[in-house]
């Protein structure tokens, strides 16, 4: 599966505790990744600067589901189900 064009809910739902360009402390929940365009496509895709926990999220029907707003549904859960 592809990514959809102008959702970006993986690059804001989930947080992120290794360092991103431009977020040298990485992100929290809920919050825009700094690498995500205006178009919600990651600049770094493919980059060696990519954290390597975006890079192990792979696009799926059950996460992506039909829209962003059920993506991030989707999404806000899991990191409230994964949470310490």
């Amino acid at each position: 599966m592809d990514c959809r064009p102008d959702c970006g809910a993986c690059c804001t739902a989930p947080s992120i505790s290794s360092p991103i360009p431009g977020m040298p402390e990485g992100k929290p929940a809920n919050t825009r990744c700094a690498q995500l365009s205006e178009a919600n496509m990651c600049n770094i895709f493919g980059s060696p600067l990519r954290p390597k926990v975006c890079a192990s999220l792979k696009p799926s029907v059950e996460m992506c589901s039909t829209d962003r707003h059920k993506a991030m549904a989707w999404l806000i859960h899991l990191e409230q189900q994964t949470a310490p």
